[in-house]
C-alpha cells in the first residue's frame, strides 16, 4: 500500500509538468501546423522556395486590409489597396506605418489570407510579419511584402472559381517590448 501512496503524488506531479510543457508548446506547434497546411488562411514561406517559371493567364484581384490592435496611435496602410495579379508573378507591395504618438512603441504584424483556401497558394518571399517593429515618436517606416501566387491555385477545385483575394494584416501592440518591462 505504501508504494501506491508514493506513486500517486509522483504521477500527479508528472502529469502537471507534462500539461505545462504542452501548453507552452501548443502555440509553436499550431503555428507550424498552419504554415505547413495553409489552415485558416495561413500563407506559405517561400524564402527557400524556387520562384515559378510560368505565369498562368488567369487574373486575380488582391485587396489589402490593414488593422491596428492595442497600438492605438499607429497608422498602418498599404501603398495600394488593390492590385491585379496572375499566378506565378512576383509582386512587391509597400506598407506604411506611422507613430504619431509621443512615446516609442513596438508591435508585431500577423498576416492572414481570405478566403482561407487560398492561404496555401500565397507564398511570401519577404515580409515584415511576425517580427518586432519599433517606432519612435512621429516616426514613419515603410515595409515591403514580396510574394507570388502559386500557379497550382488554378488546378484546385476549391479555388479555381475565385477571383478576389484579401490579404489581411493586423499590427498588435506589444507591452513586452517596452523598456523596463522585459
Amino acid at each position: 500500500m505504501t508504494d501506491k501512496k508514493k506513486l500517486t503524488p509522483l504521477a500527479l506531479v508528472s502529469i502537471f509538468f507534462l500539461m505545462l510543457a504542452l501548453s507552452f508548446a501548443s502555440v509553436p506547434l499550431y503555428d507550424l501546423f498552419c504554415r505547413v497546411t495553409g489552415f485558416g488562411g495561413t500563407s506559405q514561406d517561400a524564402s527557400n522556395k524556387e520562384i515559378p517559371k510560368i505565369i498562368v493567364d488567369q487574373n486575380y484581384s488582391m485587396r489589402f486590409d490593414t488593422n491596428i490592435h492595442n497600438t492605438s496611435d499607429w497608422r498602418f496602410y498599404p501603398e495600394k489597396n488593390t492590385i491585379d495579379l496572375k499566378p506565378g508573378e512576383v509582386h512587391s507591395v509597400k506598407f506604411n506605418i506611422e507613430n504619431p504618438g509621443d512615446k516609442t512603441s513596438s508591435g508585431t504584424a500577423s498576416f492572414n489570407v481570405s478566403p482561407s483556401t487560398f492561404g496555401k497558394y500565397v507564398n511570401k518571399i519577404g515580409c515584415f510579419c511576425f517580427e518586432k517593429q519599433t517606432l519612435k515618436p512621429n516616426e514613419k517606416q515603410e515595409f515591403v511584402l514580396t510574394f507570388f501566387l502559386d500557379p497550382k491555385v488554378v488546378d484546385d477545385n476549391k479555388t479555381k472559381n475565385i477571383s478576389d483575394v484579401t490579404l489581411s494584416f493586423t499590427f498588435f501592440g506589444s507591452e513586452y517590448y517596452e523598456k523596463g518591462k522585459i
